[in-house]
């Protein structure tokens, strides 16, 4: 269990120090990462690079483990907390600059047809430089792409959490007395129709 890679020397205190009360909270589950990966919905893949600080983990996968350790409270916060510090700390890869995309020119006669929608092609055939360069993804002020991968269980937690309990105890109340009422209504063309 406790036979972990050593962590990069170049890692922030914040990454280090949070690396390591993940690995410590993965041993106390005793549970191998193939395990811990069906118990999470996270692959053994992800929380190996998760583990080896190769890659910050997501929120939910942080969450998920805390639940299967048996952590809660005060606990689960404080890994809240060292999570915010850690993702605000990860070494990031320079992100390669965007190519800039050169002006189309239209002739003065409108438009000329062409293939239609999509990278302009460019000699050989292939997408000239620039045309079809993929957009970084959209991350947070931080930098930090969170993964929207969620087991379901924890979904159905969050949407729970996010409804305000008042306004939905009149609504039931409502459609109960829409239903009496259609019920109502249906008796009484019953009995007309038979009487």
């Amino acid at each position: 269990m406790g036979a972990w890679q050593p962590l990069p020397e170049e890692l922030p205190a914040e990454v280090r120090h949070f690396v390591e009360q993940l690995r410590l909270l993965k041993d106390r589950t005793g549970m191998s990462l193939v395990a811990l990966g069906t118990r999470t919905a996270y692959s053994k893949s992800s929380w190996q690079r998760y583990l080896n600080a190769s890659q910050p983990p997501p929120r939910q996968a942080v969450v998920a483990l805390c639940r299967v350790a048996g952590v809660a409270g005060e606990e689960t916060e404080r890994f809240g907390v060292r999570w915010e510090l850690a993702v605000r700390a990860w070494p990031r890869e320079p992100v390669p600059p965007v190519p800039p995309v050169p002006p189309v020119r239209v002739p003065a006669g409108g438009p000329v047809p062409g293939p239609g929608p999509g990278p302009v092609p460019g000699p050989g055939g292939e997408p000239a430089p620039g045309a079809a360069a993929a957009l970084p993804a959209a991350r947070g002020r931080d930098g930090y792409e969170e993964d929207p991968t969620l087991p379901w269980w924890d979904l159905l937690d969050e949407e729970a959490s996010r409804r305000p309990a008042g306004p939905r105890a009149p609504r039931l109340l409502l459609y109960a007395a829409l239903l009496a009422v259609v019920l109502l209504l249906a008796a009484v063309v019953g009995a007309v129709t038979l009487g």
